[in-house]
């Protein structure tokens, strides 16, 4: 065994002993040599701060240490990144700090115990006023900087227009006493800032009133976000609510992503079909309504929001609520002002203005005419039960006029379209006389093509299966063998 000749005999060190007073030298180092230094542990609390870092305490509003140490660091630094390093347990090496205190080049390091769990984070001020000693990068950062803020500026415009509200109140075509009703609660509620309901069976217009009662409202100019529950995975819809932070699980992006109810701040919110919404994620919703706070995935940051409410469902929300199957806080808390939107079997004294509205949409996407509806053909749609409503008169009317090159649409044209009893025995004009050709000739005219039969056979066992269920699209969609998604992209198209 080696001996000193002033200290005695020198023992080796292990392995561990060796890494400890390398990794307290370095500590040292780092302490003795940067401008100053902070720890943080894993709950964002400030454990310690080295002696240089105390001068920079009045400049961010703090007199004593004894303020400055055991507060959470994103409280009393501004703009600090430490609380991500934490959480993603990624450093940063370099970076600029702005704050009141000054421009600061920094790096953040994330400390790990022997286990390597994140336990905490250590920050170092490298250099104070770095825009005099390092002018070119400075200058360069400032003008990236500022072509960010323009970009997020201009995508923000963006993203406000899109979001629009793309109907008005006016838009709810009708002046029958069920329609005006509805247009009237839908101006009284548009007034306030409460949660709404809408309740009605499917097409009946009831995601246009949304929009409506946004466009009426004091957050006209702000977003309008919609989404429909039926139509998103269970697994996605956390995320679709809430966001998703940085780095939350494998294939995150990096960046992270907002989630609707960010997305929707100072706006409204649409929740479309809120009676497909799984029970865990119910009362995650409600958290959200009651205090106004959505914490995303992956993320212990709470993040407050402003959003104001309007649901639908064609669903019935209270024997749901009755079968255990919606909770009945939540139902509660979304029924505060409930407006019923009529089918359109109550309002059949809108159906010539509807078919009219629906005509001019038709011609104009098309590019096609304007067609109108001769008494008889009026007749006939109105002897019909209707169990999409609107969107599925829209779907007759579209088939019906892109059939023919006729400008006026008789019953005789609804006839294949509506295949029922009612369409084919109702009295119809005789249809103008054909050249006389060979005797194969009528028999090829009357020919479909394949496409066509398979679309009228879809839509008339959708029209059944809806009828047979009573318009509830998720047994609809089981008795046709088909998933919900599926169901909602047919009657959609």
């Amino acid at each position: 065994m080696p001996v000193s000749p002033h200290s005695g005999p020198t023992l080796p060190l292990d392995a561990a002993s060796l890494l400890r007073l390398a990794a307290q030298s370095m500590f040292d180092t780092f302490a003795q040599t940067a401008m100053g230094m902070m720890v943080v542990d894993r709950a964002h609390r400030i454990v310690w701060i080295s002696e240089g870092y105390k001068r920079f305490l009045p400049a961010l509003g703090h007199a004593d240490e004894r303020d400055f140490v055991g507060r959470r660091v994103e409280e009393v630094v501004p703009n600090t990144l430490m609380a991500q390093v934490i959480e993603t347990g990624q450093p940063i090496l370099v970076d600029l700090l702005t704050n009141q205190a000054g421009t600061f080049l920094v790096s953040r390091l994330p400390l790990r115990d022997a286990g390597g769990q994140v336990i905490g984070a250590m920050g170092m001020v490298l250099l104070d006023h770095p825009e005099t000693t390092m002018q070119p990068l400075i200058g360069k950062f400032s003008r990236l900087q500022r072509d960010l803020d323009n970009a997020r500026q201009q995508l923000a415009e963006h993203l406000t227009r899109e979001r629009r509200p793309k109907h008005s109140i006016a838009s709810f075509i009708g002046a029958s006493t069920a329609a005006m009703e509805v247009k009237r609660q839908a101006r009284r509620v548009a007034q306030t800032d409460s949660t709404v309901l809408l309740l009605g069976e499917t097409g009946t217009g009831k995601e246009l009133l949304a929009h409506a009662i946004h466009a009426a409202s004091a957050r006209a100019a702000k977003p309008f976000v919609g989404v429909n529950i039926a139509a998103v995975p269970d697994t996605l819809l956390e995320a679709e609510f809430f966001g998703v932070a940085p780095g939350a699980y494998t294939g995150a992006d990096r960046k992270g992503r907002d989630g609707k109810f960010k997305l929707a701040h100072g706006g409204t919110l649409f929740l479309d079909e809120i009676g497909d919404m799984p029970l865990p994620l119910q009362a995650k919703l409600l958290r959200v309504l009651q205090e106004q706070e959505v914490e995303p995935l992956g993320s212990n940051q709470v993040q407050h929001v402003d959003v104001r409410v309007i649901a639908a469902t064609s669903r019935d929300l209270a024997a749901m609520v009755r079968a255990g199957t919606f909770r009945a806080d939540l139902y509660y808390r979304l029924n505060v002002l409930p407006i019923r939107v009529p089918p359109l079997r109550e309002r059949l004294a809108d159906l010539e203005s509807l078919a009219d509205a629906l005509a001019d949409d038709i011609a104009r996407r098309s590019g096609m005419p304007h067609k109108s509806l001769a008494v008889d053909a009026l007749e006939l749609l109105a002897r019909q039960p209707w169990p999409g409503n609107i969107r599925e008169l829209r779907n007759v009317l579209e088939q019906a006029s892109l059939m023919t090159d006729d400008l006026v649409l008789g019953a005789r044209h609804f006839a294949a379209v509506l295949g029922t009893p009612d369409a084919i025995s109702a009295p119809l004009p005789a249809p103008p006389a054909e050249p006389a050709a060979s005797a194969a000739a009528p028999r090829v005219a009357g020919v479909k093509s394949l496409p066509q039969a398979v679309a009228e056979l879809e839509a008339q066992a959708i029209r059944e299966a809806l009828q047979a269920t009573g318009g509830n699209k998720l047994a609809a969609s089981r008795l046709l063998g088909i998933s919900r998604a599926t169901l909602y992209e047919k009657l959609a198209s």
